[in-house]
């Protein structure tokens, strides 16, 4: 009999600091993205968070945006 792993659920906010991970980027230049309006984010009290959409959204545009090679 298979045993089932309790699945985490998905995050749908992540921190400045897990998103500028997810992307692969330092946490300066996601604050950059985030002041110049390039990922949207969200105010929660203190805290600031970005929607997982807002990664998807960005890589989208930023895919569209090169040139074929």
């Amino acid at each position: 009999m298979a045993t089932t792993q309790p699945t985490t659920p998905a995050r749908h906010l992540l921190s400045v600091e897990d998103a500028a991970r997810a992307l692969s980027i330092g946490r300066t230049t996601m604050f950059n993205l985030i002041k110049t309006g390039e990922i949207a984010s969200v105010q929660i009290g203190r805290l600031r968070r970005i929607p997982t959409t807002a990664l998807t959204d960005y890589t989208t545009r930023l895919t569209a945006q090169q040139p074929a090679a």
